[in-house]
């Protein structure tokens, strides 16, 4: 009844509001939302630069609704990085660590498959 009364505080919501805004994460490291099944399930993808037809928000829809996982930065865990005009270091890491580099067109295939 405790948490209940807790949660149904309105400071409490707020303040987990402003704790989410400044950027704490409240999801569990351990935990990990099962996977959406699509061609893109399992594969995690970095955008880079400015991509010619789709906005970073479409591509990042269009990758999510495949099944797979947009994250910030580029690690040895990184399926693909999607590469537009002017990619700076996130492409030269993903040369460095020999993750496959695509452009806007293979990803939109790819989410076709």
């Amino acid at each position: 009844k405790s948490l209940y009364q807790w949660f149904g505080d309105s400071q409490n919501r707020e303040l987990i509001e402003v704790l989410r805004k400044s950027g704490l994460n409240f999801q569990s490291a351990l935990y990990q939302e099962p996977s959406k099944a699509g061609p893109l399930s399992g594969k995690s993808l970095v955008l880079t630069g400015t991509l010619p037809n789709l906005k970073r928000e479409e591509a990042a829809a269009k990758i999510e609704a495949a099944g797979g996982k947009v994250v910030g930065s580029v690690s040895k865990k990184t399926d693909f990085l999607v590469a537009g005009k002017d990619a700076g270091s996130k492409l030269a890491k993903a040369e460095k660590l020999s993750v496959e580099v695509i452009d806007e067109a293979h990803l939109i295939r790819l989410c076709e498959k």
